[in-house]
């Protein structure tokens, strides 16, 4: 998952080898592994002075957020005066990415400390910057005399032709964040927008917390020796989560019904939301929200969208019936008495059925993931692929928020340093259960000192702590999701874009999960997993058969999970097409009925714990289109040999290298050398859920 806000104009918050064992318990690790699966390094900081969060030396104390947030709103207006004097040229796009430069340094530092911080002093200083560059950022949108020296360039023609392609795109991507603020509109109109676009900010920031926030039951409503299974709190027990992995039925049947019970104010949150999103959007002149969101994706419309979920609805049909009934018919064996298949058991049945079919218990894997190796194995593929290392650096005094974050430097053979990861891994109280990659800074041509100014990002995880006996040891989701993540990185850091507003991630959202997801095909290779999967005690290489074993596991159920996807996805797009005379509980049953199969349960609104309707309003079904291209850039590109080199430099040539630079079906097309349509993306879905009958042949002849 990627935490970037939605683009508005200037605020787009948005090798060494594997280690050898040379006797039991005694391993040699390559600096990357011995920095994550060892203890992190410990400084006196009371002597050394503090450089600061990320090195920013105002952020050596949460007060200097302000002092940092003042410096950048100075230098804004400044630019903003040097913009409205000036004589239109490819001089107007570089103040205008110097902008909005000078404002995500701050606002997306300040993203990722009102969340991850653990100092509340921190989080609170954070959160009021956010709010005030955000305020300052939407009276820039509007501001008439800075639009209008845009659109004196851009309707140019002589001076138009004076660009390169990608200066060209950047300028008309500023104009665009200019439209969607209503700039065209008169002064009344205008007006009426900025206010809906604070109130959405609000109105956001409200859902999301209470989407996350447990519900409360009285404590004699619960079966008493179902209690223990949830949080106390005096006579009533909490309610945090769906349990969804509980073996007991009655459990997840409670949590279920309990987690999703509606609360009203949040119900009317969320309708006032998608109000005002629909009202804003046709105040500047689309059809719906949809029609806003999804313009320069590559899915381009909702009618697209559409199209593609009731494709692959009916391709997938006989498949997800089958899913169903194997659930059912499982859960018939393992509870008799109560045998009609609801929600709440599609999670838990669908995994029993894998571990079943294919002995994959994680505890049997987890010993051949530790951190450590896991890293290592990151390292050598992005040596193999783009001749890139991960290089352990020890942070300053002051320099990171825990003492648990490593730094690393990323580096290429000859390009030098690209820019640093700063990995913040394991659990902690307050800290969100989540993973995601934030963009710190993004990377720009700097033509003021002529240098490249250096992307830096964070990787977020929840990992468990290592223990005296033991590294951390990840299960294969945990893997699969580290690998996911740092495919978001190394976007962010292989990106060399002339300009930060279209660096890295910063691009359509249909496009930026291509990355991570093609990540996870590497993590499921035995040929990639094998340069790294040793046991940590006495390193034994995983057997390929376990690798097999798990990627056939995925397939079990395939369809059913595809399905639920659609559904979601397909939620997520009615809700911000047109209004209906229906409420979001109404529609929820509806498209459930027709998306899913599964019957809906009276008194639950799962919509309230949505929370992605915030971040991937109307596109949500990214997941499902970039997974589609993510599957035929591995079958075409990397199947017959996924750790080659020319193969790595022509995905990094073709895709990693724009960001948002170049539109995002381009740069498939470079990729593939042929332009997909929505049957080619519907077709690699379903592909990916046909069993390999190799591996059957093979577990019944061990």
């Amino acid at each position: 998952m990627i935490m970037l806000a939605s683009k508005r104009l200037l605020y787009c918050l948005k090798h060494r080898g594997p280690w050898t064992c040379l006797r039991k318990n005694v391993t040699k690790w390559s600096p990357v592994g011995a920095a994550f699966n060892g203890k992190p390094h410990t400084r006196l900081e009371m002597f050394e002075k503090s450089v600061g969060l990320f090195g920013v030396p105002e952020l050596s104390s949460p007060a200097g957020f302000q002092v940092a947030t003042q410096t950048a709103l100075k230098n804004t207006q400044l630019l903003v005066e040097k913009v409205c004097s000036s004589t239109p040229g490819v001089e107007t796009v570089t103040a205008f990415d110097q902008l909005s430069d000078g404002l995500c340094k701050v606002a997306d530092l300040a993203d990722f400390v009102k969340v991850a911080h653990p100092d509340p002093k921190y989080r609170e200083a954070a959160e009021k910057t956010c709010i005030d560059i955000g305020t300052v950022v939407e009276k820039l949108n509007t501001n008439v005399k800075l639009c209008k020296s845009l659109k004196k360039l851009l309707d140019n023609p002589d001076l138009l032709a004076q660009l390169d392609p990608d200066t060209r795109r950047v300028a008309e991507l500023f104009m665009f964040d200019f439209e969607i603020s209503g700039i065209h509109l008169d002064d009344k109109l205008r007006k009426e927008a900025v206010a809906l676009h604070v109130k959405l900010l609000d109105l956001n920031n409200e859902f999301l917390v209470g989407s996350h926030m447990p519900n409360r039951i009285a404590r004699s409503a619960i079966p008493e020796h179902l209690q223990l299974h949830f949080a106390s709190s005096g006579s009533f027990l909490e309610v945090g989560g769906l349990h969804a992995d509980s073996p007991d039925d009655l459990v997840r049947e409670i949590a279920y019904r309990i987690y999703l019970y509606p609360n009203a104010d949040l119900m009317e949150c969320l309708e006032e939301l998608l109000r005002c999103r629909h009202k804003l959007a046709t105040l500047v002149g689309y059809e719906s929200y949809g029609h806003r969101a999804l313009k320069g994706t590559m899915a381009t419309t909702p009618e697209t969208v559409m199209r593609f979920l009731q494709l692959l609805t009916d391709q997938l049909s006989d498949r997800t019936e089958k899913d169903f009934k194997m659930m059912s018919n499982m859960k018939k064996k393992l509870n008799p008495r109560n045998s009609e298949l609801m929600p709440w058991d599609h999670p838990f049945l669908s995994g029993v059925l894998r571990a079943e079919r294919y002995n994959i218990e994680p505890s049997l894997y987890s010993p051949y993931f530790s951190l450590g190796a896991c890293m290592e194995g990151l390292n050598i593929l992005f040596s193999r692929l783009y001749g890139v290392s991960l290089m352990p650096e020890h942070p300053s005094a002051g320099e990171v928020w825990s003492d648990d974050v490593r730094k690393l430097a990323v580096v290429h053979e000859t390009e030098g340093l690209l820019g640093y990861i700063y990995c913040d891994f394991f659990q902690r109280q307050d800290k969100p259960h989540q993973d995601c990659h934030f963009t710190i800074r993004g990377g720009r041509w700097c033509q003021e000192t002529g240098t490249y100014q250096l992307p830096v990002v964070v990787l977020m995880l929840s990992l468990p702590h290592p223990t005296r006996s033991a590294p951390t040891l990840l299960s294969p989701g945990m893997m699969e999701n580290l690998f996911h993540e740092m495919g978001h990185a190394m976007h962010s850091m292989l990106g060399r874009t002339r300009y930060q507003h279209v660096t890295g991630t910063r691009c359509a959202t249909d496009f930026a999960e291509v990355p991570s997801i093609l990540m996870e095909y590497f993590a499921s290779d035995y040929r990639v997993v094998s340069q790294f999967a040793r046991h940590y005690e006495t390193g034994q290489p995983l057997p390929e058969s376990m690798v097999t074993r798990l990627c056939e596991s995925k397939k079990v159920c395939g369809a059913a999970d595809t399905q639920l996807q659609i559904f979601y996805a397909a939620l997520d797009q009615i809700y911000h097409g047109k209004p209906q005379n229906h409420t979001t509980t109404e529609i929820l049953q509806e498209m459930q009925q027709r998306f899913y199969g599964l019957p809906y349960t009276p008194n639950t609104a799962w919509q309230l714990r949505f929370s992605h309707l915030i971040g991937y309003g109307a596109k949500y079904y990214s997941y499902l289109m970039s997974r589609a291209v993510a599957s035929m850039v591995w079958k075409q590109c990397f199947f017959q040999d996924p750790l080659n080199r020319d193969m790595g430099e022509r995905y990094r040539r073709e895709m990693l290298a724009h960001g948002g630079a170049k539109e995002p079906m381009l740069m498939v097309e470079g990729m593939l050398h042929r332009r997909p349509t929505i049957e080619d993306f519907v077709e690699a879905l379903v592909s990916e859920l046909q069993p390999n009958f190799e591996t059957f042949i093979m577990d019944s002849e061990s």
